[in-house]
């Protein structure tokens, strides 16, 4: 294949590359139960077909009655309990007793909670002003026949999946979830838990990118590291690109005489892009194997983090539709950040809210891309634009969070 493809581009440059190959790759649709549901991406808009609530009913335990009869007492007619609607309709002067959810009978227009109604035998008495409307939930007043209520390109949540169900929908229409290998390579690479060698370590690596998938709902299959030998890293990759939508691989993807990554793909695959002008991370590779779309993230852990947290999420998210881009915070920078370098660059940093609602981030000073004891005091990305500059304290910065980050106090 030809080498002409983009080098040393910019972060914005890279993100246009991966939003276009994710929407000319995005997956077909397939229908879920809603209870496989949570966290997929919608593939159709959901239109209501049936209003909600589905009938007038109470908001209270009570009385249902007629407000035009006035402050009198009320003849006890019977009781309408959440569930069949035993067609109660209401005379003059009658009221129901009545629970919460419970079908409206017809004739009554109004609830009296029940502590504030006085029981006298079969009549009751009310204590305070009957208003017509008080405590009625009207039929197809949270939801009407027609409206879309969700829209496609909506990542699920568990309030949104009990939403379909209060409407009837037993499944729903999501985008597939892409399938992913992973991989990492190097030959001072051993499983945590074995012996090591001198000038070993631990791959860590494979832990990480399998538990950012993890988080983000994907069930990622990861192979045992792979040696620093180009026929054994192109095959075991060209195979998992025949089975995967996606491979991800961390290591090897640099201008080392061991970074095989590049020449692989050059030959076997295609290259969507090779460098980013981002810190860290810069030697991210991109590009298509076989049938899949291939990330080469760099060696270093937190670079790895980095270059998932911002572009290959994003690649992820757009294979399965998701129509709205991750949240990006702001917030005031608890200290001074000085850059010298012109690259976008992600530091990591605690992100917190102050007493008065403020969100706040500190930066970790071990800004090393091996330093990963920051990544894991951490939770949240600072981004810092491109070229070199100062950044004040009390200053905004944008801050990509961590999946699942929960805000320090």
């Amino acid at each position: 294949m030809t080498d002409a493809f983009p080098t040393r581009i910019s972060f914005a440059e890279a993100r246009d590359i991966v939003a276009r190959v994710a929407a000319a790759h995005r997956h077909g649709s397939e229908r879920v139960p809603l209870a496989r549901a949570l966290r997929r991406v919608l593939a159709e808009d959901l239109v209501a077909t049936t209003p909600l609530p589905g009938f007038d009913n109470s908001a209270m335990d009570g009385f249902a009655l007629r407000s035009e009869d006035g402050s009198g007492a009320r003849h006890l007619l019977g009781e309408q309990f959440a569930g069949p609607d035993q067609s109660f309709a209401l005379e003059p002067g009658q009221c129901l007793r009545i629970t919460t959810g419970a079908p409206l009978p017809a004739g009554a227009d109004a609830v009296l909670m029940k502590e504030n109604a006085r029981v006298e035998g079969e009549s009751i008495l009310p204590l305070q002003a009957v208003v017509a409307g008080a405590h009625v939930r009207r039929r197809g007043e949270d939801v009407a026949v027609g409206d879309c209520v969700l829209k496609a390109g909506t990542a699920l949540n568990a309030s949104q999946l009990a939403l379909a169900a209060a409407l009837g929908q037993h499944d729903l229409s999501v985008y597939r979830k892409p399938t992913v290998a992973v991989f990492t390579t190097g030959d001072e690479l051993r499983a945590p838990g074995q012996a090591l060698a001198p000038g070993e370590i631990y791959d860590s690596n494979r832990v990480l990118l399998k538990s950012l998938l993890t988080e983000e709902g994907f069930e990622p299959v990861a192979w045992p590291a792979l040696p620093d030998d180009p026929a054994k890293i192109a095959g075991a990759l060209r195979d998992a690109a025949f089975s995967f939508d996606v491979v991800i691989s961390c290591g090897g993807v640099s201008v080392g005489e061991k970074d095989h990554l590049p020449d692989i793909l050059r030959e076997h695959g295609q290259i969507h892009f090779w460098k980013v002008m981002m810190r860290p991370g810069m030697p991210l590779l991109f590009g298509k194997l076989g049938g899949a779309q291939f990330f080469g993230l760099p060696g270093n852990p937190v670079s790895v983090l980095a270059t998932f947290l911002t572009l290959g999420r994003q690649m992820l998210d757009g294979l399965q539709g998701l129509a709205e881009p991750r949240p990006v915070l702001r917030a005031r920078l608890s200290g001074d950040v000085v850059k010298s370098h012109d690259r976008r660059e992600f530091l990591r940093g605690l992100l917190s809210c102050d007493d008065h609602g403020q969100l706040q981030v500190q930066a970790n000073p071990a800004d090393g891309s091996h330093r990963l004891r920051a990544a894991g005091q951490s939770n949240a990305l600072i981004v810092l634009s491109e070229g070199a500059g100062s950044w004040q304290a009390g200053e905004i910065v944008d801050v990509l969070p961590y999946a699942g980050f929960a805000v320090a106090r």
